[in-house]
């Protein structure tokens, strides 16, 4: 039986744990039912989006690691509520980043009416049982972090066909989730209720789809004149390679014959090769014409992003949220290293400057 991530995690808020979470936050437990029910899947479908990534995929495992074993029950016996509340917000700082952080508790806190501050009390909350909720899930079926993350990437469709649609929309307008994923499978269940499978019956069947779209388009290839054959144009060729799984962020993002997806994961590729090389003067001096040809790259994708759709922009913006953490934290070392940070600042605020800008494409 395949997993379901959001059913997995409901099922262990139970009543027992509602109350105190209502409790701690001075709220109902009606509303604490219906703000999981929204916050609990919207969380999982950007730890989705994250594990896009080796650098997304090794932040989750970091946290996995550091998370205390343990029902969310035996997390609020042995930590406390408070205590809870802490970790979480550290691990969500750590996992989506600030900005990502406060956008989707705004989100949660007007789809609970429990307000901003309260929809980041109980993002931080819900953190580490979500977390706690996947690591069990990673031991019971024996899996890897890579193998966690495949499953997470899989289940992506799933993940954000369950979020209601009134909270559906208010992600999708942030950029954070693809509305057209949240809405081509929803009913309108929340994932307090119980999840359906519905959409995993879609999502075995599209290789299918594939291939018959392959064999009639070679069949049309081959029955053409030959001299036509040269100015047919291309099936557009997906960012990265067809792994099986479904939900990722559109991979035609190409404008005047530039795919833009592909040039920001070549920009991604040299900072993480470049960044963690700047221990002295030395390689900082040889770095820093590498990071400001990546700025200049931004700021090519940011003016060829204006000619996206609102959809195309989305994507684009969520790509670089989902990488814009591992990104920081890498600046962040090189900045407060001795004899380096002095140096390589200007350099460094520059080039987050310009991913901060594009993440709001």
């Amino acid at each position: 039986m395949a997993i379901n991530f959001p059913s997995s995690v409901m099922q262990m808020l139970t009543p027992e744990v509602v109350t105190q979470i209502a409790s701690f936050l001075g709220i109902d437990r009606t509303t604490v039912q219906r703000g999981a029910g929204g916050a609990v899947p919207a969380f999982l479908a950007l730890l989705s989006d994250l594990v896009a990534t080796p650098a997304g995929t090794s932040q989750l495992s970091r946290q996995l690691s550091q998370q205390p074993v343990g029902s969310p029950a035996d997390l609020m016996r042995s930590i406390g509520a408070q205590g809870i509340a802490e970790t979480g917000s550290n691990m969500l700082s750590a996992l989506i980043g600030e900005r990502t952080t406060d956008a989707m508790a705004q989100a949660v806190g007007r789809y609970a009416n429990i307000g901003d501050s309260g929809g980041k009390s109980l993002l931080s909350m819900l953190c580490p049982m979500v977390l706690g909720a996947l690591g069990q899930q990673q031991r019971n079926a024996g899996l890897d972090t890579n193998g966690l993350a495949s499953l997470l990437r899989s289940q992506k469709a799933e993940i954000t066909a369950s979020i209601p649609s009134a909270l559906a929309d208010q992600l999708g307008a942030a950029g954070l989730i693809d509305r057209a994923a949240s809405t081509a499978g929803r009913t309108g269940t929340t994932a307090s209720q119980t999840i359906y499978p519905r959409m995993s019956r879609t999502a075995a069947q599209w290789p299918y789809w594939l291939a018959a779209a392959v064999v009639l388009g070679g069949l049309a290839w081959y029955t053409i004149d030959r001299q036509q054959q040269q100015t047919v144009t291309e099936l557009p060729t997906p960012t990265r390679p067809i792994t099986g799984t479904v939900g990722m962020a559109p991979t035609d993002l190409t404008v005047d014959g530039v795919n833009l997806a592909n040039k920001f994961s070549s920009s991604v590729d040299t900072l993480k090769a470049t960044l963690p090389g700047m221990t002295d003067t030395a390689t900082t001096q040889a770095a820093l014409p590498k990071i400001n040809e990546v700025t200049a790259q931004l700021n090519d994708i940011s003016a060829r992003a204006a000619k996206l759709s609102p959809e195309g922009r989305s994507s684009l913006a969520k790509l670089i949220i989902v990488v814009q953490p591992s990104i920081n934290q890498m600046c962040d070392k090189v900045v407060a290293t001795p004899g380096v940070g002095d140096m390589a600042k200007p350099t460094i605020d520059d080039l987050r400057a310009k991913l901060d800008a594009l993440a709001k494409v």
